[in-house]
């Protein structure tokens, strides 16, 4: 059993180690807290986006527009994906940055031509050292999620796409939902009809006819980009979310063992104390018999 004294000194560090971990508990609940409010209050102008983008397919019949191209007719083997894998910048909050790696790598798996666009410099550090496909230019922090950093994300796929270079784009992230964080991946590029039926908002915010000048294309060409701006901006600040959600988890339960440890440790301690004690005592009574036997 070590002595009182190292064991005080365990304690100590400890206690100092479990100050952090709580610390750190509290700052990620306060950022969770304003990026989910950040987030909600830009919610009902892209869900009117969507609205709008229904409307316009529902009543122009035979849309065609270079968004939903899915005519590309290119052969498997020539057709380039591209992926937006959003990870964290640090560590320290269990598996969040595992599972979502662990994602993006069995999509990649599946397609011969791929290149990645990953914000978070844990997961560019990760693909990086695996020698993929990693765009060198497409630098952005996964921190403090903005629609300024979200409408540059989307001008540069958007362009990508336009151009052909790329003829599918995903975006690979961690949605919170009921408070555990799910790793998925929703397509961004090209747009799909489907996704925008049953897409409902307020009574006061439909409309039942309307006339879109000069034309439903020139229309459209305005808002995909403010729809995918408003699109990425929710999978940055849901991964966020995920991201603080999961540190708090773990921090949670290292400062959960810390007490542990140190209720342990104060028993050990208790136990070295009571032996020295008695260590003392016998020390004591047998001086003072030998003393009584002279």
């Amino acid at each position: 059993m070590a002595n009182m004294r190292e064991i005080k000194e365990r304690i100590e560090s400890i206690n100092d180690i479990k100050k952090i971990t709580n610390a750190m508990y509290l700052i990620s609940s306060s950022k969770l807290k304003k990026a989910r409010a950040s987030l909600d209050s830009t919610v009902p102008y892209f869900e009117n986006l969507q609205y709008t983008i229904h409307h316009i397919l529902k009543h122009t019949g035979d849309f065609e527009h270079p968004y939903f191209d899915n005519g590309r007719n290119k052969p498997e083997d020539k057709k380039m994906y591209g992926y937006i894998v959003v990870t964290g910048d640090k560590g320290l909050c269990g598996a969040y940055n595992h599972n979502i790696v662990k994602l993006a790598e069995q999509e990649i798996a599946k397609h011969e031509n791929t290149c990645l666009y990953v914000v978070g410099s844990v997961g560019r550090t990760y693909f990086e050292n695996r020698g993929l496909n990693v765009d060198a230019e497409f630098l952005y922090t996964a921190q403090d999620p903005a629609l300024f950093r979200a409408r540059r994300i989307q001008e540069t796929i958007t362009d990508l796409f336009l151009r052909g270079q790329l003829d599918e784009v995903y975006a690979i992230f961690t949605q919170l939902e009921r408070n555990a964080e799910t790793p998925k991946m929703i397509k961004i590029f090209p747009l799909e009809r489907e996704h925008f039926e049953g897409i409902k908002v307020a009574p006061e915010h439909r409309h039942s006819a309307a006339v879109f000048e000069p034309s439903p294309e020139k229309v459209m060409d305005h808002l995909v980009p403010n729809y995918t701006k408003g699109l990425i901006f929710g999978i940055l600040s849901e991964a966020f979310c995920s991201e603080q959600n999961a540190r708090m988890t773990a921090m949670e339960s290292a400062t959960s063992s810390a007490d542990d440890m140190i209720a342990q440790l104060s028993l050990d301690y208790n136990r070295a104390r009571q032996a020295a004690i008695t260590q003392e005592i016998t020390e004591i009574v047998g001086g003072a018999r030998s003393l009584k036997n002279k």
